[in-house]
């Protein structure tokens, strides 16, 4: 049987499941978690929320928030990380050694590299580097606040969501707007000493044990802190390190940035909403939870489970295997025409069954996600900031 090349195979694929398999190809395909997880959070987040926008002003700003906070968590990292920091931080690394840099920490520390006194301290500057993502998003609701107070006039959040149309307080404008300046003022103060320790680190971090130290706990926070458990070690690595990972030897979003960012930027969150009263405060309670929950996780675990149960039914036997691992979309054409020469059919007969298979094990739970994660969430947040305000406003009647 003649080898068909894979665009040949895709290429025959009917037009109706064409736009979803290039949706599912692009997932797999695109560097690190950044297009991919941009499309999802950001369909997840605005649609949802623009759907039950109780004003101009609440529009405007979700819009702003979940753009810039999406662009700010998935594109910069690797603009900042690979095209500024490593550049700047790595000028004094032979060739070879600026190749290492593209490994993470934890993999250098591990194979126990003889050049780790050199490399680490660069790893862990470009990391401290990119702390300016999730300081960014930390300031970002602060700036909503400012934004929404210069445009509209506005920083009381029972007129923002409607509530009720009640008089601006100046007073309290003006600490809303002071609280914002104070507190973006100091994610800048934090980002400046950030940076100072990356240049300290890159200058010196090669001939001195305590820099060393310092570096090691940066880029492989779980070697250091849990040593003798290998869950938690690699648990803290896997969601509390700022180093970056790497994709075909390039720097890109690793999800320990992603969980620092969710964090820190939770706590800008809070702080902004409790500016605005107690409506807002009690509505990001209500809402971050869950919604950080999927932003960190995303829709792998819904995933995994609906795996679990098509095996558990027999079906996708194709593609799932005994330990749920399923094939990337780039190994498909090798498996169609590896079944059609075991069952005497024609590879694109295969490919297409492949094919539809794939879509379902990663389409159903990205609906799911969007469904559960999107409108419900935001449907249910609404919902429940208005009443919560009729029985308050009711109680004080009373």
């Amino acid at each position: 049987m003649t080898k068909i090349d894979d665009k040949k195979l895709f290429n025959s694929l009917p037009k109706q499941i064409k736009p979803a398999a290039r949706f599912v190809r692009h997932q797999e395909e695109a560097t690190g978690l950044s297009t991919s997880r941009f499309i999802q959070d950001v369909t997840t987040c605005l649609i949802p929320k623009a759907v039950f926008s109780r004003s101009l002003a609440d529009l405007t700003e979700n819009t702003f928030l979940e753009v810039s906070e999406e662009a700010l968590i998935y594109f910069v990292p690797t603009i900042l990380g690979e095209m500024a920091a490593r550049k700047v931080f790595s000028k004094g690394l032979t060739p070879d050694l600026k190749k290492e840099v593209a490994a993470t920490g934890v993999e250098l520390i591990e194979k126990n590299a003889k050049n780790n006194k050199k490399v680490l301290p660069v790893k862990a500057a470009i990391a401290l580097a990119a702390m300016a993502i999730p300081l960014t998003e930390y300031s970002l609701n602060y700036i909503k606040n400012l934004m929404t107070l210069k445009i509209f006039k506005k920083s009381d959040f029972k007129n923002i969501a409607s509530l009720e149309q009640t008089k601006e307080d100046k007073n309290h404008q003006e600490k809303v707007k002071k609280s914002a300046q104070r507190n973006i003022g100091l994610a800048g103060g934090i980002y400046a000493g950030c940076l100072g320790l990356a240049a300290l680190l890159a200058a010196k971090g090669k001939n001195s044990k305590v820099l060393q130290k310092v570096s090691e706990f940066i880029v492989a926070p779980g070697n250091k802190l849990f040593k003798n458990s290998p869950k938690a070690k690699n648990f803290m690595n896997k969601y509390f390190c700022m180093d970056f990972n790497s994709q075909r030897g390039k720097l890109c979003l690793s999800q320990g940035q992603l969980t620092t960012c969710v964090l820190t930027g939770g706590a800008g969150y809070f702080g902004a909403s409790a500016d605005r009263g107690r409506e807002n405060l009690k509505e990001t309670a209500t809402r971050f939870p869950l919604v950080a929950l999927y932003v960190i996780m995303g829709s792998k675990p819904i995933e995994k489970a609906f795996t679990k149960l098509l095996q558990k039914f027999g079906k996708c036997k194709d593609l799932i295997g005994n330990d749920l691992k399923v094939p990337e979309f780039n190994e498909l054409g090798d498996l169609a025409q590896k079944l059609a020469k075991q069952r005497n059919t024609a590879p694109e007969k295969e490919y297409k069954s492949l094919v539809k298979q794939k879509i379902l094990i990663k389409g159903l739970p990205y609906i799911f996600s969007i469904g559960v994660m999107g409108f419900f969430v935001a449907g249910m947040t609404v919902h429940f900031t208005k009443k919560r305000y009729e029985k308050s406003k009711a109680k004080q009647q009373n």
